[in-house]
């Protein structure tokens, strides 16, 4: 007999029950792990035990990135909202409405600006919870004014990476983002400032293909994909198997596509090592 169902009385039923929330308990995908949300989330979105890299919110990333928490979000210039007027299963407007209401942000990139181990730095986030991270008008504009900024008030600029591509809503207008972000990454260059990229999971398509690697110092974080097409397509085009961990941010390392993978808990250490390096500043005193 089961006590709780026959002999408790509903009441008290009702006292003793409660709705568990929803994700309490996040799986690994990597090994199956079950872990605690708050242990995940304590541990910068990476699983304790696999070392298994979760997507970051761009919120969290910014917070823990600058000195004491303490940024400031920079404004990303209006784009046109569908120049093509765009519709499948619902309107190109119904889901950016949507999408803005989900997360909080207008569009898939995020800049922020302030100090990195006391040195004053511009950051963009890509967000692939925004429509995949895809690159449109509103995404293009946003990092051509984050590289502005940088140029404006001597900064180096880093931009952490996380598309699938170029949004094909926007049709060609979303691919011109790819010749316009890569204009604004040489002209950081030709000003001598660092243009440190981070590129977290996935990477691929037309950011792939552009701003995503033209950095002075290309970091992955580790397990990432990178890559323009997809696996499968690239195997049923060349009719062979590649190899195993093919595109993976370890693969590329090996292979010399990106200079370094890089840990979520040491990012913080390493870009302002870097910056501090590409910016001949003095080194840091110890307090």
């Amino acid at each position: 007999m089961n006590w709780y169902s026959n002999v408790v009385p509903p009441k008290i039923k009702a006292l003793i029950k409660r709705e568990a929330p929803e994700n309490l308990w996040v799986k690994c995908p990597d090994s199956g792990q079950l872990v605690f949300h708050k242990d995940i989330e304590a541990n910068l979105f990476v699983v304790p035990g696999s070392g298994y890299h979760m997507r970051c919110p761009v919120d969290v990333r910014l917070t823990n990135l600058f000195d004491n928490g303490e940024l400031e979000l920079l404004p990303t210039p209006e784009a046109p909202l569908d120049p093509l007027k765009f519709r499948d299963i619902k309107r190109y407007v119904d889901k950016l409405k949507e999408y803005r209401l989900k997360t909080g942000a207008q569009d898939a990139v995020t800049l922020a600006t302030g100090k990195l181990d006391g040195a004053q730095v511009t950051v963009a986030v890509q967000d692939f919870e925004f429509l995949g991270g895809s690159l449109g008008m509103a995404a293009g504009e946003a990092i051509v004014a984050g590289a502005e900024h940088a140029l404006a008030n001597r900064t180096p600029f880093l931009i952490f990476t996380a598309s699938g591509g170029a949004r094909m809503q926007e049709g060609m207008f979303s691919l011109m983002q790819m010749p316009r972000t890569t204009i604004a990454v040489q002209r950081l260059r030709d000003a001598r400032l660092p243009y440190i990229v981070v590129l977290t999971n996935p990477t691929t398509g037309g950011v792939t293909a552009s701003y995503a690697m033209l950095g002075d110092v290309q970091i992955a974080e580790p397990g990432a994909i990178i890559g323009f097409a997809g696996a499968r397509v690239i195997e049923q085009t060349i009719r062979e198997k590649l190899p195993e961990g093919f595109q993976r941010a370890e693969y590329l390392r090996d292979h010399g596509m990106v200079d370094m993978v890089v840990p979520r808990q040491e990012m913080r250490e390493t870009l302002s090592r870097l910056c501090g390096l590409l910016t001949k500043a003095p080194p840091r005193r110890a307090a």
